[in-house]
């Protein structure tokens, strides 16, 4: 008479029983196409209700986050003795701007729960060496996004939009016409102020240099003067006063092509991982890649010359970043020394 081998109170199994290998164990996990489609259909679900809390938050600072996005053109027009207005040709204009700004940031903030979710649903299907590359490549992917918005909003936009101002407003200059007053004329003298005076009287006038205006207190209100100001123009041939959804538009256009380009790093890294281009060929062809980041600098920017230059030393500099990056994190390191699909044995569930 037979007995029932007792279990393994190590492993739960049946002595002599082997243990299901991870690539067994995905295959029993497998579920017909239809039951993928409703998995995928839910957690989109999912990832699209999660996002709602981040659009409600991020329309209670859509306006200070709009504020901050014209803040450089602002500075650029001030700096170059121009007014800091900017224009709305239609009364939705700035509310289609501040809808515009606040659904970006909530993709942005949002960004990491969709693509959770996301990974949720393929995680099951790789293994644990393609898990460990995904790991790797989102981290970085998210870092390096993130420098190339900043790089644009600190370094960038100031240089292109000085630029800008200052070759429109080059262009039909009428120089003064220079006469002797006569000798009876008496000229108002009237202070010159890097701000507003803190307890000014009403009918006093003042000009604001930070805000390129004169100024004059038209009331007093329970302690609060009321001023006015109109702005001082300097002498520039074309007159530039921009509108909102035409700035916003192009930064975020400009955001996007800086986010798209600081990938460098990430592209050369899968290229070596991949094995379709060794170390030692990209290094032979470091000319080449100037090139290339020269005209990519041509093609993300608005063509001036300053901005040119600004964006192709940071690609070519990340093109460096990646080559580094190949010897830092080789493909045998990144995988943890585990074989590929299929010959992964018991190590690969271990995630």
């Amino acid at each position: 008479m037979s007995t029932a081998t007792p279990p393994n109170p190590s492993t739960g199994h049946a002595q002599g029983k082997r243990r299901p290998t991870a690539a067994e164990e995905f295959h029993d996990a497998t579920m017909p196409l239809g039951e993928h489609f409703d998995e995928l259909r839910k957690r989109l679900v999912y990832a699209l209700l999660g996002l709602v809390p981040i659009l409600v938050g991020s329309l209670l600072i859509g306006r200070q986050l709009l504020d901050l996005l014209i803040a450089p053109v602002q500075r650029a027009m001030i700096s170059s003795g121009l007014s800091a207005s900017m224009q709305a040709t239609s009364p939705l204009e700035t509310f289609y701007a501040y809808l515009r700004v606040s659904l970006v940031l909530t993709l942005l903030v949002g960004s990491p729960w969709v693509l959770w979710r996301f990974w949720q649903f393929v995680r099951p299907g790789l293994s644990a060496r393609e898990r460990r590359f995904v790991y790797v490549l989102k981290a970085l992917s998210s870092a390096l996004t993130l420098a190339g918005v900043v790089f644009l909003y600190t370094v960038i936009m100031p240089v292109i939009l000085a630029f800008f101002i200052r070759f429109g407003g080059a262009i039909g200059v009428q120089p003064p016409q220079l006469v002797d007053p006569p000798a009876a004329t008496t000229f108002l003298s009237i202070p010159i102020l890097e701000g507003d005076p803190r307890t000014p009287e009403v009918g006093q006038e003042w000009i604001n240099t930070r805000l390129n205006q004169r100024r004059t207190c038209i009331a007093i209100d329970n302690g609060t003067p009321i001023v006015v100001g109109t702005q001082l123009v300097g002498g520039y041939g074309i007159q530039q006063q921009y509108r909102v959804a035409e700035y916003i538009k192009l930064f975020l256009q400009l955001a996007i092509a800086f986010a798209i380009a600081f990938q460098t790093p990430v592209v050369v890294l899968l290229l070596g991982w991949a094995g379709l281009v060794q170390r030692e060929t990209l290094v032979k062809y470091r000319k080449h890649a100037g090139m290339a980041c020269a005209l990519a600098g041509a093609l993300l920017t608005p063509a001036d010359p300053i901005s040119m230059v600004l964006m192709a030393i940071p690609l070519y500099v990340l093109f460096e970043l990646g080559l580094l990056l190949l010897v830092l994190l080789p493909a045998e390191r990144v995988g943890g020394g585990l074989k590929k699909r299929g010959e992964e044995g018991d190590d690969a569930g271990d995630e």
